[in-house]
């Protein structure tokens, strides 16, 4: 018995020491998003998108794919309800980077509209990506001409509380105009061309990258018309809103015979303030210089050159680091 209780005690002994030597793996590389040598680069990050039928959660997935092979870091796209909800999950530490409007992000930093009272701290931008276009939807004999002539017209401007809705109001308001001025009607955007249409409403905002399908499917049974956003109207949006920047819908487009002045808010990619200089200038400059390699249609959008527009919230450091590298500044 004692032989054995001496045999047990030596081969306690040994497995305490193997341990001790860093026989097991130690708790720093097994730190969620940390590196096993112990520096700043994570060795995961997660990418929330949108639904799986929209732009986001594709491009995301493209994106994702070039994060993870030209920075060594894995990174994931995952489908989310896109913008408001994704920046409530960056600011909740469930993600390191998201697809969100630029309108969105900017309220959530102010605690604005949807945000009213939830301001978000830990948020900042990478970069913008393409255009969301803000497309005040008519038809050609409709008599609407400008955003003056919304003026007592049934207009469908979105759920309230939505990024539609605060695009129609602050649209409205550079105009010297309120919901007061029009026949509000909150539709979603089928509905909205289903109204326009049948006859039931005059006008439709509608925010989405050209062409949208609801506008194309309404261009095969009527003339479309965009209402035009006067250029001083753009420059007073962008000034007082600068989240916005100025946009065409081009001729072809639904049909439409000129270009048409207008806005858009834009999609953008954010990420959370912890990730390190470093990490967020290989990502920054691994989107926007392999944007070739993309095969969504929506990658001929995303330059450099044009990565800082209607961007209204605070660069991080390391996508800073980049633009000022290519000489890009807001």
């Amino acid at each position: 018995m004692k032989k054995k209780s001496f045999s047990f005690i030596l081969m306690l002994a040994l497995a305490l020491l193997l341990a001790a030597c860093g026989g097991g793996d130690s708790e720093e590389g097994k730190e969620e998003g940390g590196s096993s040598d112990g520096g700043d680069k994570p060795k995961f990050l997660s990418m929330l998108t949108g639904g799986t039928s929209g732009t986001y959660y594709p491009l995301g997935g493209e994106m994702a794919k070039i994060i993870t092979d030209e920075t060594d870091i894995q990174t994931d796209a995952l489908s989310s309800n896109a913008s408001a909800d994704n920046v409530a999950a960056l600011a909740a530490g469930d993600a390191e980077l998201a697809f969100v409007q630029t309108d969105v992000v900017a309220n959530a930093i102010e605690g604005t509209n949807s945000f009213e009272g939830k301001a978000v701290d830990n948020v900042q931008a990478i970069g913008s990506l393409y255009p969301e276009t803000i497309q005040i939807v008519t038809t050609a004999d409709s008599g609407i001409k400008s955003v003056e002539d919304l003026k007592g017209k049934t207009v469908s401007v979105g759920a309230p509380g939505s990024g539609t809705y605060v695009n129609a109001e602050q649209i409205l308001e550079i105009h010297d105009m309120s919901m007061d001025d029009i026949e509000a009607q909150n539709l979603d955007f089928g509905e909205s061309t289903g109204g326009i249409q049948d006859g039931n409403i005059d006008a439709a905002f509608i925010t989405a990258g050209t062409p949208t399908g609801a506008v194309e499917g309404l261009s095969a049974t009527v003339d479309v018309s965009i209402v035009p956003i006067e250029q001083d109207k753009v420059d007073a949006l962008v000034e007082k809103y600068p989240y916005y920047a100025a946009d065409t819908v081009k001729s072809g487009t639904y049909g439409l015979k000129e270009d048409v002045n207008t806005v858009a808010v834009l999609a953008m990619l954010a990420v959370v303030d912890s990730l390190s200089e470093d990490t967020v200038y290989e990502i920054t400059k691994a989107i926007y210089e392999n944007t070739g390699d993309m095969a969504h249609a929506k990658a001929e959008f995303i330059t450099k050159e044009s990565g800082l527009d209607g961007i209204g919230i605070d660069l991080h450091p390391g996508a800073k680091k980049y633009f000022d590298e290519v000489g890009v500044s807001k």
